[in-house]
């Protein structure tokens, strides 16, 4: 069974910071696109953030568009997601995946194969 390990989430006030990392095997990261997710308290699942196997290709939700940056890092077989300008309404639990079509337009959680257990990020204002 293949893992992702997310780590990096925390509590941080409105406006700043944080950085998601996922680390996975090296199997994983090479042949699967990979994507956050996030989870509000008595909300749905919602899809934040993509990013081709190559990393060439990226995909936003409109809500975090241009506060958000996902990457890769291949040394260490890890994505990451940068966040920036944090709002109280980022609060949730975010959840890395991946999946085997390989694309980063993929947005649906039935897209993804494998899943994180989830890290908690909690913006106050």
């Amino acid at each position: 069974q293949e893992q992702l390990v997310e780590s990096g989430g925390g509590l941080v006030q409105a406006g700043g910071s944080l950085t998601l990392s996922c680390a996975t095997s090296g199997r994983i990261f090479s042949t699967y696109a990979m994507g956050w997710f996030r989870q509000a308290p008595g909300k749905e699942r919602e899809f934040v953030a993509a990013i081709s196997t190559t990393g060439g290709t990226t995909n936003y939700a409109d809500s975090v568009k241009a506060r958000f940056t996902i990457s890769r890092g291949s040394a260490k077989n890890t994505v990451y997601l940068q966040m920036n300008r944090l709002k109280p309404e980022d609060t949730a639990v975010y959840y890395c995946a991946a999946s085997s079509w390989n694309s980063a337009s993929r947005t649906a959680r039935t897209d993804y194969n494998y899943w994180g257990q989830g890290t908690q990020v909690t913006v106050s204002s």
